[in-house]
């Protein structure tokens, strides 16, 4: 079942680039901004990714965290930070646990199975998703000024 505005974000453990266990609700008490994205090292995710990043200052003044989650290794993730220069945590659902509590399940990438589906849920201070994105096809990015406006709404 895929999750909703006005729902419980599920409290999902991934693990950290530094291979340390982070659950959701670790960041509870802030917004949350977690963007889902399919595979680190591929076009679309590197720019998407580093929107986020070049936001990151809009995103600090309004007091949110950032989180990018995708199924690769921590390995994998913490090597795309480094080359990116990405100022927010990457968390790895390599168990593909969040993939499937939040419905984003990208079935089928060219051959590969179970990867996140590009999306994007903006959660508030108690953990309710207050805002709900997921693209129609994998090369579709995120409208990023609505995620601000989602981000900024919860004052």
């Amino acid at each position: 079942m895929a999750v909703d505005v006005g729902m419980p974000a599920p409290d999902v453990t991934l693990i950290s680039t530094d291979l340390e266990p982070k659950r959701i609700s670790d960041f509870r008490g802030k917004p949350v901004v977690l963007a889902f994205f399919p595979g680190a090292f591929t076009s679309v995710c590197t720019k998407e990714m580093c929107t986020f990043r070049d936001s990151m200052t809009r995103f600090n003044q309004m007091n949110a965290q950032v989180l990018g989650i995708s199924v690769d290794s921590p390995f994998s993730q913490k090597a795309f930070a480094e080359a990116n220069n990405l100022n927010f945590p990457l968390l790895s659902d390599f168990n593909k646990e969040a993939i499937r509590a939040y419905g984003v399940v990208l079935s089928d990438l060219r051959g590969l199975r179970e990867v996140a589906q590009r999306a994007v849920f903006v959660l508030d201070r108690d953990g309710v998703v207050r805002y709900r994105w997921v693209a129609d096809v994998p090369t579709q990015e995120p409208p990023y000024e609505e995620v601000e406006k989602a981000v900024q709404a919860l004052g």
